[in-house]
């Protein structure tokens, strides 16, 4: 395999650091975007499901599925 040039290197962190989508825990549809999810929260939500994912090792989605299903199970909804 062909090593790059300096020239093509930059180019390439350029262009990865300027069109990189990072997500932005600030703005609605985090979710639909990161997870496929068609639905959206405000923003203090959004920052407190994502955090309470990471803590326990779940995805956001897993969590809510949990509560819709416990909510259903005990006749809540």
């Amino acid at each position: 395999m062909k090593e790059m040039t300096d020239k093509e290197a930059e180019y390439l962190n350029n262009y990865y650091t300027e069109n990189t989508i990072m997500p932005d825990l600030s703005k609605p549809g985090f979710f639909s975007c990161k997870y496929g999810m068609p639905i959206t929260f405000d923003p203090e939500t959004t920052k407190t499901l994502s955090s309470y994912a990471a803590s326990i090792h779940k995805t956001p989605a897993e969590i809510i599925a949990a509560m819709v299903n416990e909510k259903i199970t005990f006749g809540s909804i």
